[in-house]
């Protein structure tokens, strides 16, 4: 029996470059389950729209990335940088939600 990892400490709470290290691998497996869970609103979008042609909607895709910019920027992060991101993840989401759509 493997004993599971102790809980990362928070950023500021690092000393070490391991602890770092480790903060930043434990947030990554955090973001990947995020990132599954939104994709599992791909493939149910992709259920519910009644015609490929409603995969690509550029009026929620901007509204996607200006919510996620301001949330960035409310937090202190760089809107751009968040937008930009953004941006990547709405265009792989939308491949995903088609490939989805034509496996139906």
């Amino acid at each position: 029996m493997t004993t599971p990892p102790a809980p990362a400490l928070a950023g500021p709470d690092c000393t070490t470059m391991i602890e770092v290290r480790a903060g930043v691998d434990a947030l990554d497996r955090e973001l990947v389950a995020l990132l599954a869970r939104r994709f599992a609103y791909m493939d149910a979008a992709a259920r519910i729209k009644p015609e490929r042609g409603h995969v690509r909607d550029e009026a929620r895709k901007a509204q996607v990335i200006a919510n996620a910019r301001a949330e960035a920027e409310s937090l202190g992060l760089p809107g751009a940088v968040i937008a930009d991101l953004w941006e990547q993840l709405v265009e792989a989401s939308i491949a995903y939600e088609l490939a989805s759509f034509d496996r139906r």
